[in-house]
């Protein structure tokens, strides 16, 4: 079998061009990421999916963000709203409303042919956290993150759905948003390796990862994406040996072209290169300029892919249910 392109790729539109087919059949793209302007129904989807997997000559997985609250990409009548996490996390069943967020998603996941969701999101959330970040942390303290994060992954897992955890090594301290800047943190590294590293640390044994745009001035003056260093710790510290994919290269937090981001973060030790936008000449350059994966990156790219299952069998309508109710209870006025 021959490698895998380097690259997780985006589309223009809710079908294929002749020009994306052939871009990805000539490529043979790691995998693919969906976003609104992708998804007007079921069926649709669905076929965008096997499209999608037929150019790229593999059982490509298929990724989506739908973390609940803002960042959901499917809403109704396609899946289910959800609060925002931060406000399950909480609860005093904050454990089982993350179970129960993560297999309910999977489930209409699966359902779409999507098998990869970008969660969870193992940043701590702190009140100076930028406001695009703050409410879809799982916390406020590295344990709480920890247990919520832990108990959505099972969710996803049961469900028969990929997670990957970002956005490593932690982006709760950044101030601004690396959709736009790019945000530096000065908090000394020993600070960094007992609260946001050992967070990540707990979770070095999933199959996926997403790398952060920020740069941790005690450590590296290099966006974390970019910077050699910084995936030393995230291999060597974190501990973590999975698929290491970029956040969306094209984001302004980092300088360059978009070709140019991408080989200096596959310079720096990142696996696979996410590129979302769905351009396809910014896609041409970057699939030529990063070629396909080394060894070590095929290895762990396939290990990701074989632990994808099939989903336990489960009581969805029972779990529907719940979630149901942990709305109804939020409703409730507090006791006078």
């Amino acid at each position: 079998m021959s490698g895998f392109g380097a690259v997780i790729l985006g589309c223009a539109g809710p079908v294929l061009s002749d020009e994306e087919i052939s871009l990805f059949s000539g490529t043979r793209p790691f995998g693919f990421i969906l976003f609104d302007r992708n998804l007007r129904n079921a069926d649709q989807i669905r076929a965008l999916c096997d499209e999608l997997r037929a150019a790229a000559g593999h059982d490509a997985p298929i990724f989506i963000d739908q973390e609940g609250g803002r960042v959901q990409r499917l809403r109704p009548p396609l899946a289910r709203s959800w609060a925002p996490p931060l406000e399950d996390a909480g609860s005093e069943d904050a454990e089982r409303r993350f179970y129960v967020r993560g297999r309910l998603i999977a489930q209409e996941l699966r359902a779409l042919g999507i098998d990869g969701n970008c969660v969870p999101t193992l940043d701590i959330a702190r009140p100076n956290t930028h406001p695009v970040l703050q409410n879809r942390c799982y916390g406020a303290d590295r344990d709480s993150v920890i247990r919520n994060g832990r108990a959505l992954v099972a969710g996803c897992r049961d469900g028969g759905v990929l997670p990957v955890m970002k956005h490593m090594p932690g982006h709760g301290r950044g101030t601004l948003d690396s959709h736009l800047d790019l945000p530096r943190v000065s908090t000394p590294k020993s600070v960094l390796s007992n609260e946001d590293f050992a967070t990540f640390a707990a979770f070095a044994d999933l199959p996926l990862g997403m790398s952060a745009h920020l740069v941790f001035e005690d450590i590296d003056p290099r966006p974390a994406t970019l910077s050699p260093v910084m995936m030393r710790l995230i291999r060597d510290e974190i501990g973590f040996d999975g698929l290491l994919m970029t956040d969306d290269i094209s984001m302004q937090a980092l300088s360059g072209s978009v070709a140019e981001r991408g080989r200096a973060a596959q310079d720096a030790g990142c696996d696979v290169i996410l590129h979302c936008n769905g351009d396809l000449s910014e896609m041409r350059e970057l699939c030529e300029t990063v070629g396909v994966m080394d060894t070590a990156a095929q290895r762990r790219a396939e290990r990701s892919l074989a632990a994808r299952t099939a989903p336990r069998p489960v009581d969805i309508d029972g779990l529907r249910a719940e979630a149901d109710a942990f709305f109804v209870q939020d409703l409730r006025p507090d006791p006078a």
